[in-house]
């Protein structure tokens, strides 16, 4: 086989835009471990008994045919369920999905705002449509430096502003006092989002401060607690003005057939939903609670269903726990990580094996 000219590759990329060709790939390699704590999914699979139903709902949908032109079925039982006008509701294959399209509707030849450490999409998806990105160093607690977020607010838009409640890959949540300073202070110049990927691990919910203004929006997904990251399925609520404008820019037919019947069917069922994350919330404090005594490590605490871990050495210590079976994710490059593990909360026996570990790693 003949392999391509590297030398060739200024030539043959020459179409490509600078911001992407500049923008580096999104920062994961996936490795194969036997308890797997590294994407802040749910342990728990989607009930075996709603599986079924799904499956056999399938069958009786006709395969050969399109899914609706915008997952309108889904958009309303979504509304439904979230106790949301129909017309502001926005469904895609994943909230990353969404956000990407969010910078596209109000980033491109604008701002976008952000808080750093904070999820590395938000960056990636500025950097690579060509905005001009400001990123916000969080508190030493992880908290909103709300002066600052003002500052760089009060600068000018337009452009979009990404905060995320509770925080990932931190799982700080703010003090409601502090979101609302925020999202206030970017008056009507930018599209203000609230991404509540982990709500039903901290027990916050910002749709009421969405209804107040027509340029807010809340992002939801069904990859956490819902237990279908396999899915692909995120979805916003906005008010129907800012959601048309955003449906603008989602490519038709873009919700499956099967993604749309096992949804229909999670959504008919949501009272799994609670129960786990309940379980969750349960579980994280117990494995806090184990770990408080460290001497040498640190886990910080979070409302989310991950928590850091700082460590004297991140390299030293991701390779201590693979070596045991365990697979976190590294966040010491991230500024103000510096020796950071994030680690998903698992099963009760998962959690078991990851207190063991991070105990021992602690006494050596």
């Amino acid at each position: 086989m003949t392999s391509p000219n590297p030398s060739g590759e200024s030539q043959t990329l020459g179409g490509v835009r600078a911001e992407v060709r500049a923008t580096p790939e999104y920062p994961f390699t996936p490795v194969h471990a036997p308890i797997k704590l590294d994407q802040n999914e749910s342990a728990l699979d989607f009930p075996r008994s709603l599986r079924e139903l799904a499956a056999r709902r399938m069958l009786t949908r006709d395969w050969n045919r399109y899914p609706d032109l915008h997952a309108e079925t889904l958009r309303a039982k979504i509304g439904e369920y979230e106790d949301w006008d129909a017309a502001g509701v926005v469904v895609t294959p994943g909230s990353n999905v969404i956000i990407k399209l969010l910078t596209e509707l109000g980033g491109i030849g604008q701002r976008v705002l952000t808080v750093q450490p904070n999820f590395s999409v938000y960056e990636l998806e500025g950097q690579m449509l060509g905005a001009k990105l400001t990123r916000v160093p969080l508190r030493a607690d992880f908290g909103l430096d709300v002066p600052a977020m003002r500052r760089e607010l009060a600068a000018g838009g337009p452009g979009v502003l990404f905060l995320t409640q509770p925080h990932a890959p931190t799982g700080h949540l703010d003090d409601e006092r502090d979101v609302r300073a925020v999202v206030e202070a970017a008056g009507d110049d930018w599209i203000v989002v609230i991404d509540e990927a982990y709500h039903q691990y901290s027990g916050s919910d910002y749709r009421s401060h969405v209804l107040e203004r027509g340029n807010r929006l809340s992002l939801r997904t069904f990859s956490k607690a819902w237990g279908l990251a396999g899915l692909r399925l995120g979805y916003a609520l906005a008010h129907p003005a800012l959601a048309a404008n955003l449906q603008k820019l989602v490519s038709a037919f873009n919700v499956s057939v099967l993604t749309q019947t096992v949804a229909e069917v999670a959504l008919e069922h949501p009272e799994y939903v609670r129960q786990r994350a309940d379980e969750v919330i349960w579980e994280r404090g117990r494995v806090l609670a184990a770990l408080g005594g460290m001497q040498r490590l640190h886990a910080l605490p979070s409302r989310a269903n991950f928590f850091l871990v700082r460590t004297p050495d991140a390299g030293d210590a991701y390779t201590f726990l693979l070596e045991r079976g365990l697979l976190v994710r590294r966040q010491d490059k991230q500024p103000g990580l510096e020796g950071c593990l994030r680690v998903s909360i698992g099963s009760r026996e998962q959690n078991d094996a990851l207190v063991e570990a991070l105990l021992e790693l602690d006494g050596e």
